[in-house]
């Protein structure tokens, strides 16, 4: 394709860097903005960057949007849609789908209005409201909160006791340590099954037919215990339009058409031989899941999203087997603790044994004479791909790459993608849920 001009908005944190540099690297004029003021150094030496993205837009030919939020306040969908009434071809949401991620309840209620199965669900502005529901309706649930804090992942607790017990000293802790920052919480029916994400592109009328299936890895250790974190790593494949998706975005293709929306939408959801149940959307790209599947696409990236913005039908070669992705993180991720970070991490050098820097894609680095080195203050300085035939292939692949990179204090998750191997592909194919694929 001829050379376009993407204009990259972090109206947040830095999160769309990666993608930002491969449409670099394909040749396109590429600018890129980062609001938050710790972020500002992430992608130097990858991308251009500007310092004011709203002069920028007549520039641009494409305005990318990579989260809903703009600072502490949830709105890039409100400028996307204005942007789009402008007559900009934008990637970016709606007030009404970043909402879906905002507002568990909201999100719940659309789904039952296009007849997808939900779990049982509520939710509460009370600690006691709660708490006495746990009690009166005894059972594992998953805690869910809402308002600024529901980012901070490592509160998402997923109840274990049958009575609901640990459920009600969670509520108990979280009253007190953060009641004054949370505006309620979901209580959520815990579900037995496989989860499994089910991801689509929508061009602003219908999805685009490669559909995407990943598996998310949120605990910070292998064996998935430990903090949650945003994602430890990721396995993925595509396929058509099976029931997966057909049982979920099947139903809200004409809602998402109605709002206009442009960009990637993922649906989180327990499976199992009853039925599909979905969990909370992600209306905006996924990390590292948009890294995956980048290196996935065998099409041109820039000219995937150039035709998706403008409505033009898009065509999506992806690879045909499986991949996966692997985080690679410094201390004190996923905590904050700036002496930690100052100590071990700060700028630290990303050194590669080899030349090839093949399924190396990046989060928080910087490129200073050439040399990578950690920037901003998160602990997530890159992340790792591989692919292959099979889920095993991917592996090998991913954590091979992985061996060539030397980090002091590195550390990262060994078993990405077992999970699929150890039966959860097995169960999906018999419940029948993987095929037939259109």
């Amino acid at each position: 394709m001829d050379t376009k001009k993407f204009l990259f908005v972090s109206a947040d944190a830095a999160l769309i860097t990666d993608l930002a540099w491969q449409v670099h690297r394909e040749g396109h004029d590429v600018k890129y903005h980062i609001e938050a003021e710790s972020d500002q150094e992430i992608g130097d030496g990858f991308v251009p960057k500007t310092d004011d993205w709203e002069a920028e837009v007549d520039w641009a030919d494409v305005i990318i949007f990579d989260d809903i939020w703009v600072g502490d306040s949830v709105g890039t969908g409100k400028l996307a849609q204005e942007l789009r009434e402008e007559g900009k071809a934008v990637v970016g949401g709606t007030p009404n789908t970043d909402r879906l991620e905002e507002d568990r309840g909201y999100a719940m209620e659309i789904l039952e209005d296009h007849g997808v199965n939900t779990v049982e669900h509520h939710v509460f502005d009370d600690f006691e409201e709660g708490i006495r529901h746990v009690r009166e309706n005894p059972a594992p649930y998953v805690i869910k909160p809402l308002g600024e804090v529901q980012n901070v992942k490592r509160l998402l607790y997923v109840g274990n006791e049958d009575d609901g017990s640990d459920v009600i000293d969670v509520l108990r802790a979280y009253e007190k340590a953060w009641g004054h920052r949370m505006k309620g919480f979901q209580l959520q029916r815990k579900v037995e099954g496989v989860e499994v994400a089910i991801c689509g592109f929508f061009d602003g009328n219908e999805f685009v037919d490669r559909v995407n299936f990943n598996f998310e890895h949120k605990k910070l250790f292998p064996g998935n215990i430990g903090p949650s974190t945003g994602e430890m790593g990721t396995s993925m494949f595509w396929a058509g339009r099976n029931e997966l998706f057909e049982e979920t975005f099947g139903r809200l293709e004409g809602w998402l058409a109605n709002e206009g929306y442009v960009g990637s939408i993922d649906i989180n959801c327990i499976v199992n031989e009853n039925g599909i149940y979905p969990l909370e959307f992600t209306p905006r790209f996924g990390y590292p899941t948009i890294a995956l599947q980048e290196e996935s696409f065998e099409s041109s990236t820039g000219q995937f999203f150039y035709d998706l913005a403008h409505g033009n039908d898009p065509d999506l070669d992806v690879h045909g087997g499986y991949q996966i992705a692997v985080r690679i993180v410094l201390p004190p991720f996923p905590f904050d603790d700036e002496e930690t970070y100052d100590e071990s991490s700060r700028n630290a050098a990303v050194v590669f044994e080899t030349e090839s820097r093949d399924g190396i894609h990046i989060e928080d680095a910087k490129k200073v004479d050439g040399q990578w080195r950690v920037a901003g203050d998160n602990g997530m300085p890159i992340v790792v791909t591989g692919k292959g035939e099979t889920m095993a292939a991917a592996r090998e692949q991913a954590y091979d790459r992985i061996d060539d990179i030397v980090m002091p204090n590195m550390y990262y998750r060994d078993d990405i993608g077992e999970r699929w191997i150890d039966g959860d592909g097995d169960r999906l194919q018999a419940w029948g849920y993987l095929g037939p694929q259109s």
